[in-house]
């Protein structure tokens, strides 16, 4: 069953009446009285889901959105009973009436609702009919001038999802009526006079709804049996912000990317200090080696393949070890920043060389 939700703060005074007077008179009337809006319950808005055909067991199922804590009931001309409607939320009052084979219901059968809270009640007339694509209830103009609508207007809401506020105001001739109808929601939600000729209220948008940010609204005001319709001309949504405007690709002679990371060891020199001890300690070994001549020799050997492996020993002992980072920059060139330690960049990273030193690029 579709529903829709009326917000408890906008509301439609009615006529106080006594649930058991007759229906379909002058008294199923909201009452236009702006300054008497806190004397007694408020019907907001009064829908039904229309059906194709009325035959015995098709089913009618209507909502009532006003006052919380109420009783509400309603009355089809050309039915045999009265439905009374169960608060299913807050403020909403459901209920389904299923025809009968003594029912004479028709599509234009008058309905008329009412909601009592303590010993008042407010009543009001449904205006829509009970087959889909009939359309509104519309009294025969009487003579006279038309009321005025002087401007429709909503403030517009980020988004149209359930739970979305849409507050309408609309301006025009004083001590009417007004109701609103908004495309992809059914029923109408009144809009009361909350200052001389200012017709205000808050649509509360329900998950069933199917509103579009272009859906039409079409707004009436009635005064005694004269109608004016007008229709919003702004979307219910607020237009989301522009794309934001591609920038241009900035050229940045120093900037790059990080094309690798070497660890680089350079051995330090041998100087005569390894050379000299390591030729004494060489000779002494060669010492020990050989008689004669050949004892000679041995020392002089030993001499100087220790010189040698004195110097090797020293360099390895004062080798070096650095970084060196090389940036490939946007002209297609390559430059190379060295760190004496772990630099802390990684290859594909964006950086920016500024007086040698190299800082990632924002």
């Amino acid at each position: 069953m579709n529903s829709r939700s009326f917000t408890a703060g906008a509301f439609a005074l009615m006529t106080l009446l006594p649930l058991a007077g007759p229906v379909g008179s002058a008294h199923a009337q909201q009452s236009n009285n702006y300054n008497t809006a806190a004397a007694g319950p408020r019907i907001d808005g009064f829908n039904v889901d229309e059906v194709r055909r009325l035959v015995p067991g098709a089913e009618l199922n209507f909502n009532i959105y006003g006052s919380p804590g109420g009783t509400a009931t309603l009355r089809i001309n050309g039915a045999q009973r009265n439905l009374t409607l169960s608060e299913v939320e807050p403020g909403q009052y459901a209920g389904t009436y299923t025809i009968s084979s003594r029912d004479r219901i028709t599509a234009n059968s008058g309905v008329t609702g009412n909601l009592r809270v303590g010993n008042q009640v407010a009543s009001t007339v449904l205006s829509e009919s009970l087959v889909v694509g009939v359309g509104r209830h519309t009294p025969n103009q009487a003579p006279g001038p038309l009321p005025q609508i002087s401007r429709f207007e909503v403030r517009a809401s980020p988004d149209l999802g359930g739970g979305s506020e849409l507050p309408f105001t609309l301006y025009g001739t004083p001590g009417g009526k007004a109701d609103i109808s908004i495309a992809g929601s059914s029923g109408r939600f009144f809009l009361p006079e909350v200052r001389s000729g200012e017709y205000s209220g808050t649509y509360t948008v329900r998950r069933s709804d199917r509103i579009a940010s272009n859906s039409a609204v079409k707004a009436n005001l009635q005064i005694g049996q004269r109608i004016t319709t007008a229709t919003l001309g702004k979307p219910l949504m607020l237009a989301s912000a522009p794309p934001p405007v591609p920038r241009e690709p900035r050229y940045c002679s120093s900037c790059g990317v990080v094309e690798a990371v070497n660890l680089i060891e350079v051995k330090g020199d041998g100087n005569y200090l390894g050379t000299i001890g390591g030729g004494v300690v060489g000779a002494l070994l060669g010492s020990q080696v050989g008689n004669g001549n050949g004892r000679t020799a041995a020392e002089i050997a030993g001499a100087l393949g220790g010189a040698y492996a004195g110097r090797e020993v020293q360099k390895n002992t004062q080798k070096t070890a650095h970084y060196e980072v090389v940036v490939r920059l946007q002209n297609g060139g390559t430059q190379t920043v060295s760190f004496a330690g772990e630099p802390g960049f990684r290859i594909g990273e964006k950086v920016r060389i500024t007086d040698g030193t190299l800082a990632r690029d924002q």
